[in-house]
């Protein structure tokens, strides 16, 4: 679970363009981010395994 302060930090205006950084929606983690999804691994692997992402499943091969 990320520090409430730095989630709260990061969703305030930043002065420069270059000072923002992405976080996990669901945790708030800022590692680990996958752009597509919007959420940290962590986040994302939980999620597929409840199958709670469309169009993801797990690998067998």
């Amino acid at each position: 679970m990320a520090r409430k302060a730095l989630v709260v930090k990061q969703q305030k205006p930043q002065k420069y363009k270059t000072r923002e950084y992405n976080r996990c929606k669901i945790c708030g983690r800022s590692r680990g981010y996958l752009r597509k999804f919007g959420m940290c691994r962590l986040c994302f692997r939980k999620y597929a395994h409840q199958g709670l992402i469309p169009g993801v499943k797990k690998a067998s091969w």
